[in-house]
Order: structure tokens, then C-alpha cells, then sequence
């Protein structure tokens, strides 16, 4: 009898320790799914660069083109699925649940069977893109730039300071042909390649901006910006030109706007896979993605640290002064002249590198970035991570609500994500508490099997 009583003591006691250790960690995940929320507005974080150039560098893997998320992996289906004259994009609500644009209810039903939330519009992505081919088809004006809004079902033409009255008016009547859903509008300052950066890079033109360490297998590179400088610039981590980074020596500006530079044959290989966020604090870098529209991503240049801001559009067309770049990501977040071929990041995931755009980080703006995905294939260049041996098993996708995913350190100050938005979730931030608690519940009961082999021999005996 004293035998069992101390038996069920120990057992009361495991199970209190259990529940216990575990508290901790299950009040500590419920506290970052409530209070690490994304935010809607920029994260104001000026922060200055490191003073090392292969600090705002990634190292992975391309991640097959589509995003790595499931949100972007079921709108993109979705619309492909459907087909353009059925669909008119897709976009991550503010919920963080994926939206398709559809034009009658069957689409509709057919998404919201798939998961998503249909919202049906009036016009259909082959008109939408018909009006963006009619608009390509016109004669260049600088400042000028287009893209499709999938939330607000229309096309939306920007046209800055310097394009001129008589331009605005063809371009309005152009616009008044096509239909109502092509929508214009005025805005401040002017278009432009931000030339003048995570890292800054020194060249003959002005300075710029590091973006992702890359490499072809036998040589590593810097991808930056293509109108940054031609093949044969030479770039310097300096201004005074004492410190030589390499050279230009493929890129694409305009069409496209990247370039790589090629380490001079001093620089060690196996260059970090991380991007720098400002006070000596560094974000890993472990593969290359497209973003979805709505995602919630940061940029890091020399000029203005590191700031966040929200996917708007993708495949935009600029009309610089120098020339039209098409298939860019248009985004909220702010930029100025010296961020130019700074690294765009969300999750742990390269998106792309600054191209321009109009505005500045006082009264914000509109920015454009390369993507990365399109730069590496022409390049024949991938993220040195893959090279480098990095563990892929452990890089965070991109979540639904398009937050930093868990396990990531994020810009200072910027919040992280909730915890049902997708990411890798390890163990070690789960133990000891649950295995803890998994064993408290395990004692009991095998303290009752005991138990009752006791009775039965008792009984046996009695007998």
C-alpha cells in the first residue's frame, strides 16, 4: 500500500512539473501569434550599413519562380486554372487569405472551393493586359509608368513632375479610349534610377548599392543594378577608391535593369548569405523568389537603411529618362538616390534589387526592383548559399499575411509575423516544455498499468 501511494506521488508530481515547463513556452507562442502583427504603415529604421560589401548579399537556391508560398502558390493555380478571361489576378488580404479576381459566379465558386476569397470584378486580365500592350505601343514618355492594379480592377498610369501638359493630355485620351478602368494619375517629384544601398559601391558614375552575392560556380558576384554602370565599371567600397570590390562585367539597362560585379581575384570565395539591416545586424538570406501582390517586404540601401512597405504590382513598366524597363515589381516602400541595386527581402527570400522610382523617405513615394529571379536566369548565375552548403531545411517561406516568418531576426524595431501565417516552425522552441508534458501525461498512465499487474498478482495469490 505505502509502495502504491508513493507511486501515484511521483506521478502527481512529473505531471505538475510537465505542465510547468511547458507554460512558458505555450503563453510565450500565443504572445508572438497576438502582438507580433504586421503593420500596415513603413518602418521608419534609418539605421547605417556595415562597412563590409558581402554583408547585403543572399545565399540559396532560386526557389522555383512561383513565391515558395502557399497563399501565392494557390492564387497563382487559381488564375492559370481559370484562365485570364475568367480571372484578373490575385493579391494577400489584409486577413492574409488569398483573393482572386473573377469575372462570373461559377469562377467564383470554383475558387472559394480551392480555399481562396473570390471577388468578382468587371474586367477580365486579357483586358487588363490588352490595355497595357496599347499603352506599350505608344511613343515613349519619360516619367511615365504603368501597371495593373488587380485589387482595384484597372490599370493605373503614373505620370510625374516633368512629363509635360500636351503629353498628359494624349496619354488621358489614349487612356479615355481604352476604357474607364485605365485610371491616370499625377505624382510628385520625378521618375528616376536611383543611382548616386545595403553596402555602398563605388564607381565612376556615382554610388550605389550591393544587392545579392551570386555566383556561376567558378567565380562570385555582387548583383546589383544594371544602370548602375556598364561592363567594365570598376567599383570601390570606398569614395576615396582604396578599397577595390571588382568589376561590371554583364548586366541589361534598359529592357531590364541588373548587372552582376565580379570580385576582384583577392576577395575570398564563399561569400555570406546574409543582407544588412543597420546597426551591425544582419538578415540570412536562404533562396530567390517572386513576391505576390500584398506581400509585406523590406528594402535595405546605403542611403536610407532599411525600410518596409507592401507589394502593389508586379510586372510594371517605367519609362525612365534613359529608358522603358519592363516585368518590375512596384512596392510602397520608399527609396532615395544611393539606394539604387539595394537588396528587396521578405522571409528569408530575395525578391530583387532597387530599380527607381519617384518620392523619398519623408514624404514617401513609389519604388521599382528588378526582380532577382529574371536577373539570375539571364545570368546564368544562382544565390551562393547553394555553394556555400547552407541548410535549406530550416529557411522561413513567405507566410500568407506576408510578415517576416518565424526564426527570422527582422529589420529593428519592424514586427514579425502571426504564428498560423506559414513558416518553419522547429523544435527547439517547443522543448523541453512538450516533450516534458507529453511524458507527464505518459506516467499516470503507466503507473495505473502497474497498478493493475499488482492487483491481479494480489488476487492470484489471495486465491
Amino acid at each position: 500500500m505505502r509502495g502504491r501511494r508513493g507511486l501515484r506521488r511521483i506521478a502527481r508530481l512529473v505531471a505538475v512539473g510537465g505542465l510547468l515547463c511547458a507554460w512558458p513556452t505555450a503563453t510565450g507562442a500565443t504572445a508572438s501569434a497576438t502582438a507580433n502583427l504586421p503593420g500596415a504603415d513603413a518602418v521608419d529604421v534609418p539605421g547605417s550599413t556595415t562597412t563590409n560589401v558581402r554583408a547585403n548579399s543572399s545565399s540559396a537556391p532560386v526557389a522555383g519562380g512561383g513565391g515558395g508560398a502557399p497563399a501565392s502558390d494557390l492564387g497563382a493555380r487559381l488564375v492559370s486554372q481559370l484562365g485570364p478571361s475568367r480571372t484578373a489576378g490575385s493579391w494577400i488580404g489584409s486577413d492574409g487569405r488569398t483573393v482572386v479576381a473573377v469575372t462570373d459566379e461559377g469562377a467564383a465558386a470554383e475558387a472559394e472551393r480551392a480555399g481562396a476569397r473570390a471577388q468578382v470584378v468587371r474586367h477580365s486580365l486579357r483586358r487588363l493586359r490588352s490595355a497595357t500592350e496599347a499603352l506599350g505601343g505608344t511613343p515613349r514618355v519619360p516619367g511615365t509608368a504603368w501597371a495593373v492594379d488587380y485589387a482595384s480592377n484597372r490599370v493605373v498610369v503614373r505620370a510625374d513632375s516633368t512629363v509635360s501638359a500636351a503629353d498628359w493630355s494624349r496619354l488621358s485620351g489614349l487612356a479615355e479610349e481604352t476604357g474607364s478602368f485605365v485610371h491616370m494619375r499625377r505624382t510628385s517629384g520625378s521618375l528616376s534610377t536611383r543611382i548616386s544601398g545595403a553596402d555602398p559601391i563605388f564607381g565612376r558614375a556615382g554610388r550605389c548599392s550591393a544587392g545579392f552575392n551570386v555566383t556561376d560556380g567558378r567565380q562570385d558576384f555582387v548583383l546589383t543594378a544594371g544602370h548602375c554602370g556598364p561592363p567594365g565599371t570598376t567599383w570601390f567600397g570606398d569614395a576615396t577608391g582604396t578599397r577595390p570590390v571588382g568589376t561590371t562585367t554583364a548586366g541589361s539597362f534598359p529592357g531590364d535593369d541588373f548587372s552582376v560585379v565580379a570580385y576582384g581575384s583577392g576577395d575570398p570565395s564563399g561569400a555570406r548569405g546574409v543582407v544588412g539591416i543597420g546597426g551591425g545586424r544582419e538578415v540570412r538570406i536562404g533562396a530567390a523568389a517572386d513576391p505576390v501582390v500584398g506581400l509585406q517586404v523590406f528594402r535595405s540601401g546605403s542611403t536610407t537603411g532599411t525600410r518596409t512597405g507592401r507589394v502593389t504590382a508586379l510586372n510594371a513598366t517605367v519609362n525612365y529618362p534613359e529608358g522603358t524597363v519592363t516585368g518590375l515589381i512596384e512596392t510602397t516602400v520608399c527609396a532615395e538616390p544611393g539606394d539604387s541595386g539595394g537588396p528587396l527581402f521578405a522571409q528569408g527570400l530575395a525578391l530583387g534589387v532597387t530599380s527607381g522610382g519617384n518620392g523619398d523617405c519623408t514624404a514617401g513615394g513609389t519604388t521599382y526592383f528588378q526582380p532577382v529571379t529574371t536577373a539570375m536566369a539571364a545570368l546564368g548565375v544562382r544565390l551562393t548559399a547553394a555553394v556555400a552548403g547552407a541548410d535549406l531545411g530550416t529557411v522561413p517561406q513567405p507566410s500568407a499575411a506576408g510578415a517576416v516568418a518565424p526564426g527570422t531576426p527582422g529589420p529593428p524595431g519592424t514586427p514579425g509575423p502571426p504564428a498560423a501565417s506559414g513558416g518553419v516552425l522547429g523544435l527547439r522552441p517547443l522543448a523541453p516544455g512538450p516533450l516534458v508534458l507529453a511524458a507527464s501525461l505518459l506516467v499516470p498512465v503507466a503507473a495505473g498499468a502497474i497498478r493493475s499487474v499488482r492487483r491481479r498478482r494480489h488476487r492470484r495469490r489471495y486465491t
